[in-house]
């Protein structure tokens, strides 16, 4: 009943993990595998490692985080000893990869990419990190930067490229269309908004790089909004993330256009939450009496 096909690749479910939560080892993609989750994606690997910044790199709101980590990943060097080992196990498991990349500039991206392709089956280009300097929204936020990098990673593999798209722009549509122009197979929205949180008894910010990327529950009309621009401009698939929780959070992305979703910070709070997100999906879609792929886009 979940079933889905995302550019000929075929999906148990569409409920995914999102970058940055469980991905930072081929043990944690496994675990979240057996927790019921469609697809693992990777943390964002870059060509070097990267210590990231320094503590304190998160804080708690509710239902939603303030994370200012900073691309800390071990390089893809090491980190493809990881996959090496997750992939013919995920692969029993019928469980899909998805590698998130970032890289400083288009010649690290490749470089990457290339590395990459060998064990996922989408690659997923992190040009949207909102707290790490010289990378990320630096890209994402420049409509000739998206294109650029996005048209190099296209042309140096075979698999799908999906492109991480930032809320932290004026118009999201114009570095939608650039990353659409390079030849993207589709795009993922949303990565985090850019917030502070500040210590009134320390009187400065709690978090050591001062801003960092939200996260949570509070993002979610924010994702929702976008992916049903995405959907009324573009004839491209489209991974939903930011503040899914349950099923019908999930359910709201894909009547807004989405036809996978991915779910992060929900996933510090309990790792079974695929299989709850699944399971009320099935239901809505039973009582509806409609199938999941009628939904996508329905809202529209």
């Amino acid at each position: 009943m979940l079933e889905i096909e995302i550019k000929n690749i075929k999906f148990k479910n569409p409920v995914f993990l999102a970058s940055g939560i469980m991905g930072s080892t081929g043990k944690s993609l496994i675990r979240i595998a057996k927790n019921g989750a469609g697809a693992v994606t990777t943390k964002s690997i870059g060509y070097y490692p990267n210590k990231g910044h320094k503590n304190p790199t998160i804080v708690e709101l509710g239902d939603s985080i303030l994370n200012a980590i900073g691309l800390s990943n071990p390089g893809i060097e090491e980190y493809e000893e990881e996959l090496k080992k997750a992939k013919p196990i995920l692969e029993k498991m019928n469980t899909k990869i998805i590698g998130s990349i970032y890289g400083k500039d288009e010649e690290e991206f490749i470089k990457v990419a290339k590395v990459m392709e060998k064990y996922v089956d989408i690659i997923e280009l992190n040009i949207s990190c909102p707290h790490a300097k010289g990378y990320g929204a630096t890209i994402g936020q420049n409509p000739e930067l998206t294109y650029n990098v996005c048209r190099a990673v296209k042309k140096s593999v075979s698999v799908p490229v999906f492109a991480k798209l930032t809320p932290n722009v004026t118009d999201i549509i114009e570095i939608a269309e650039s990353a659409y122009n390079a030849k993207i197979d589709g795009f993922v929205a949303i990565n985090t908004v850019r917030g502070m949180k500040i210590d009134i008894k320390a009187k400065k910010p709690i978090l050591y790089n001062k801003f960092g990327g939200l996260s949570g529950r509070a993002i979610k009309p924010i994702g929702v909004k976008i992916v049903y621009d995405l959907y009324e401009n573009f004839n491209l698939p489209i991974i939903g993330v930011g503040g899914i929780f349950n099923g019908e959070d999930a359910i709201e992305y894909f009547l807004a256009g989405a036809s996978a979703v991915q779910v992060g910070t929900a996933v510090m709070k309990d790792y079974n939450i695929f299989k709850k997100i699944c399971e009320e999906i099935k239901k809505y879609l039973i009582e509806e009496d409609l199938k999941l792929k009628e939904i996508i886009g329905m809202a529209h």
